[in-house]
């Protein structure tokens, strides 16, 4: 049953694992204070300094006002609120290190995705939602509340955020979903770019070299770590890699995301605080978000304490190729079920799982050595089945298929044939 409910109750950020074994209690934000802290490697006017010059980096922007008819938060049962935060990376190319491939972005949203945290704080998930997939932009409103026309026709997603930047895509994407957005965040080429050097590379496995020259895009073969300008064109890298479409470059982001993710939460990182400090740095420098600051993004993640790797799930909306717009795709009618999943927050059924990554994953989207299914990810997703009234039938074009056993398929990473149309080794 649906009620009105204050959306802020609760809010929250992303949480993650290690790729080996997961380890309660390893989230991102707990790793970096409680480590700072606890090591005694700042004074408690550091501790201040830090603090301050870090919620000193984050754009604080608020875009309720601009949201209209929108869907209520349906009640579901847990300690805490499920948290719905929408991630939108922005393909502008002006800006000190954004212009890195030659092409003109236009301010259109590159990368949309929605992560979704559980209420009882056990799982999560990520679904990415592909810029090319056709869409009918609804009404949207500018600051002063000034009406945004839609589109009337078939357009790509990512025109929205180029006509009426994050709270167009909010409006947009809570009307094609029903799905109420909790919080939003916003980061840019150069602060990726950032995050990854502060890590001293990502690990990934190239299976093939690449070399696009109409678009400045050339990696050599092999699995090994790349930072920089290299780590930007290998994530949006699209033509001469894997099958060329957009779902499965945005496949390929989502196994360097779990990379990332995995290599903050690593042992070396915790004994480089210099490191640390950099990687936050680069997280929240330029950060657009409509959450309050640090402290409250910390809050939430150390609700999410027993999230291990394998229990952040990454999958995309079911699609099929479509002539609606160029060179596009549209989402086929299983992404309703999909949509049902998080508004009452269950877990993904092995449905959307088979060929779906975790964070546990390898960089090539295989599993890591402790990343197969349990009895009880097994039994929570029947349970998921059932609630969600999931019935059999998949999407073309790489989406899903239904088991009709109910077991968790996503425990076996991605087939030979995603990792290849994928570009992963």
């Amino acid at each position: 049953m649906s009620t009105s409910r204050p959306v802020r109750r609760t809010r929250g950020t992303r949480v993650a694992g290690r790729r080996k074994r997961p380890q309660p209690g390893k989230v991102v934000f707990k790793v970096i204070i409680s480590s700072l802290l606890g090591l005694g490697l700042l004074t408690g006017v550091g501790v201040v300094a830090l603090y301050n010059n870090l919620n000193g980096n984050i754009q604080h922007e608020e875009v309720d006002a601009q949201l209209k008819n929108r869907p209520d938060k349906e009640a579901v049962a847990g300690p805490q609120e499920p948290l719905n935060v929408l991630v939108m990376g922005s393909d502008t190319r002006s800006g000190e290190g954004n212009g890195i491939d030659g092409e003109a972005g236009g301010g259109l949203s590159d990368t949309t995705i929605l992560f979704h945290l559980s209420a009882d704080r056990t799982f999560a998930y990520g679904i990415s939602i592909p810029r090319d997939s056709a869409v009918i932009r609804p009404t949207c409103y500018d600051h002063d509340g000034k009406e945004i026309a839609g589109s009337g026709g078939y357009v790509k997603w990512n025109e929205a955020y180029a006509s009426g930047g994050p709270a167009c895509t909010i409006q947009q994407f809570e009307q094609l979903s029903r799905v109420r957005i909790d919080n939003y965040v916003v980061v840019d080429f150069n602060q990726f770019k950032d995050m990854v050097n502060a890590l001293d590379g990502v690990e990934v496995c190239i299976p093939e070299d690449i070399d696009d020259p109409n678009h400045d895009v050339h990696l050599e073969a092999g699995t090994r770590e790349i930072k920089g300008k290299e780590a930007l064109t290998y994530v949006r890298a699209r033509y001469r890699i894997g099958d060329g479409t957009d779902p499965n470059r945005t496949r390929r982001q989502q196994a360097f995301i779990g990379s990332m993710i995995n290599k903050a939460l690593t042992a070396g990182m915790l004994a480089r605080p210099d490191r640390l400090i950099r990687f936050m740095n680069a997280a929240t420098s330029s950060l657009q978000t409509d959450f309050d600051g640090i402290a409250e993004m910390a809050d939430i993640a150390l609700t999410a304490k027993g999230i291990g790797a394998d229990n952040i799930k990454f999958v995309t909306t079911p699609w099929v190729y479509s002539d609606k717009v160029s060179a596009g795709i549209e989402w086929t009618p299983e992404v309703d079920k999909l949509w049902r999943l998080v508004r009452k927050d269950k877990p993904l059924t092995s449905e959307f799982l088979k060929d779906a990554l975790s964070a546990g994953d390898k960089p090539d989207g295989t599993p890591s050595a402790g990343g197969s299914g349990s009895a009880s990810d097994k039994a929570s997703d029947k349970a998921s089945d059932s609630a969600s009234g999931s019935a059999s039938g998949g999407a073309t074009g790489g989406a899903t298929d239904t088991a009709t056993d109910g077991t968790t398929n996503g425990s076996d990473g991605l087939s030979d044939e995603g990792r290849a149309a994928a570009g992963l080794c």
